[in-house]
C-alpha cells in the first residue's frame, strides 16, 4: 500500500473537514492533550449554522474555541469524563455537564453505551508504516474510533510518539480526513509549585510504608507528587510504574534511576500508563523511549490486572471524608472539582495486590476564601458531595497527623480512628458529633 499517497489523498483543510459536523451530532474531542486545535477552531467558525452539537472531552487543558462566545451554549453542549479547572469553567458558564464513570469502564462505553457521529483528535505525523500515535494519551481512543462514523485527525509534528500496546497507534487507512495543524507546543501541566510541609509530612508517612521493588501509580497534585520527589531523593529501589496517569514525579524517580520495573510480574521493566501530562521535561522523555508504555485505561485500571503486580502502591488525593470512612474526591458539595477517575479502581486494586496498599492522602484542614479554617474531617459528606471511594473500599487514609488503616475495623473503631488524624482543635466537635451518631463508645477518649 502506497501509505503517502493515501494519506494526499485524505489530506483536507481544517474548514472543509468539520463540514462533516451536523447539527444534532455527538462529537469527540478525545482526551487532555490530544484535544483538537485548528479543528476545534473551524467548528466554532460554524457555530451559527449549528445547533444541539454534544460534544465529549476530558482533562481539558486548554479553553476550547467552541466554548468561548457568549451564545455558545445555544449551539455546543460539552461533556466532559473527568473535569479540569477549564472544564469547571464551562460547567460554570452553563453549557458543559460533567459524565460519571469509572475511569476503567470508559472503553466499555464507547463499545456498548455512546454514540459517536465524528471523532476529531491530535495526532503525531505518520510513520512509514502508514501509522499515527495517539502520544500522550492512549486512554479510550481506540474505542471511541472504532465507533466514530467519520475520523479525522489533525496531525501536530510537536506531539511524541509513545510506543505502546495495541490500542495506541490507528492507520492511514481508517482515517477519513487528515489536517495539517498548526504544530502548537503540546499543553504543560506544572508540578503544582513547592511542596508544603503538611505535604511533606504526608509523603514521609507514606514513603516509610513503600518497600524495595514495590509498583507505583500516583495520581494527580501536590502531595503525591511530593512523594515522587521523595522518592526520587530516598534509598529505594528497582521500583515498577503501572498508573493510569503519568506525571512528572516518575521521570524525577527515571533519571534518579530508582524505576528498573526488574520486580513486575507484568511488563517487566517498562513503565506503563494510560495518558501523560507534565511540563516539556515529561515528553521529552517518553518520546520514543522504550522504557515506558503507553496501555487503554482497561487495562491500565483493571483491578484483574493490578491483582497480578505485588506489592502495588496507589498514592491518591481527596477534597475530604466522614467519621464513616467515605472519601470524596470530586466535589465540595454541588460544586463538582473533578470526578472518580481511576481512584476506586486503584484503591480496590492496590488492595488486592500480594503485599499491596492503597493511600488516600489530604491535609488536616483547608483554609477557605475568607480565611475560615475547615477541618477535612467531617461528621458526614456535605449535601451533594460525592463518596468516591466508599467505605468498604478504603484502606490507609494520611493525614499530617499520623496514618490510620481502616480495614477490618467497626463503626466506633473507625470514628476513634478517623479522629486521631483530625486537626487538633477539631477533635472534641467531631467526638461530640460521633456521639450523636452513634458511632463512639464511651471508653474510646
Amino acid at each position: 500500500m502506497d501509505y503517502q499517497a493515501l494519506y494526499q489523498q485524505k489530506l483536507t483543510t481544517p474548514k472543509q473537514a468539520v463540514k462533516a459536523v451536523k447539527s444534532g451530532d455527538w462529537v469527540d474531542y478525545g482526551w487532555c492533550t490530544n484535544h483538537p486545535v485548528a479543528l476545534d477552531r473551524a467548528l466554532a467558525a460554524r457555530k451559527d449554522e449549528l445547533t444541539n452539537v454534544k460534544v465529549r472531552g476530558g482533562v481539558t487543558m486548554w479553553m476550547p474555541e467552541i466554548a468561548k462566545a457568549d451564545d455558545a451554549g445555544d449551539h455546543f453542549t460539552w461533556n466532559s469524563w473527568h473535569c479540569s479547572g477549564i472544564d469547571r469553567k464551562i460547567i460554570g458558564k452553563g453549557m458543559g455537564f460533567f459524565a460519571p464513570m469509572r475511569y476503567s469502564e470508559l472503553p466499555r462505553f464507547y463499545r456498548e453505551n455512546v454514540t459517536v457521529d465524528v471523532a476529531m483528535i491530535q495526532v503525531t505525523p505518520m510513520d512509514s508504516h502508514g501509522n499515527f500515535s495517539y502520544a500522550l494519551a492512549a486512554s479510550h481512543l481506540a474505542d471511541m474510533l472504532d465507533k466514530a462514523k467519520v475520523i479525522i485527525v489533525e496531525v501536530n509534528q510537536n506531539l511524541p510518539w509513545v510506543y505502546g500496546l495495541t490500542g495506541c497507534e490507528i492507520n492511514i487507512a481508517d482515517v477519513d480526513c487528515v489536517v495539517e495543524g498548526d504544530n502548537p507546543a503540546v499543553a504543560q501541566l506544572g508540578g503544582g509549585g513547592e511542596p508544603t510541609d503538611v505535604d511533606r509530612a504526608v509523603a514521609k508517612l507514606i514513603v516509610e510504608q513503600i518497600p524495595n521493588g514495590a509498583c507505583l501509580q500516583l495520581g494527580i497534585g501536590g502531595m503525591p507528587n511530593t512523594v515522587g520527589s521523595m522518592i526520587a531523593q530516598s534509598d529505594l529501589k528497582d521500583l515498577g510504574v503501572h498508573t493510569e496517569m503519568y506525571v512528572d514525579g516518575f521521570v524525577d524517580m527515571a533519571l534518579a534511576g530508582k524505576l528498573t520495573g526488574r520486580n513486575k510480574a507484568l511488563d517487566k521493566g517498562r513503565q506503563v500508563y494510560a495518558f501523560a501530562a507534565g511540563t516539556q521535561k515529561l515528553y521529552d522523555y517518553v518520546d520514543r523511549n522504550p522504557a515506558v508504555m503507553a496501555a487503554p485505561v482497561d487495562y491500565t485500571n483493571d483491578v484483574r490486572v493490578l491483582a497480578q503486580l505485588d506489592n502495588f502502591i496507589s498514592i491518591n488525593n481527596a477534597i475530604d471524608m466522614d467519621l464513616f470512612g467515605q472519601v470524596n474526591a470530586e466535589s465540595a458539595g454541588l460544586k463538582h472539582i473533578s470526578g472518580t477517575g481511576g481512584q476506586l479502581d486503584f484503591v480496590m486494586g492496590a488492595y488486592l495486590s500480594n503485599g499491596g496498599k492503597s493511600f488516600i492522602c489530604m491535609s488536616s484542614t483547608v483554609t477557605g476564601k475568607d480565611g475560615t479554617v475547615k477541618s477535612r474531617i467531617v461528621p458526614t459528606l456535605t449535601p451533594g458531595s460525592i463518596a468516591t471511594d466508599p467505605r468498604s473500599c478504603v484502606q490507609y487514609i494520611v493525614t499530617e497527623h499520623g496514618m490510620i488503616n481502616l480495614k477490618g475495623l467497626s463503626t466506633w473503631e473507625r470514628a476513634e480512628a478517623i479522629i486521631s488524624i483530625a486537626a487538633p482543635q477539631f477533635r472534641e466537635q467531631l467526638i461530640q458529633d460521633a456521639q450523636k451518631m452513634g458511632i463512639w463508645r464511651r471508653s474510646n477518649k
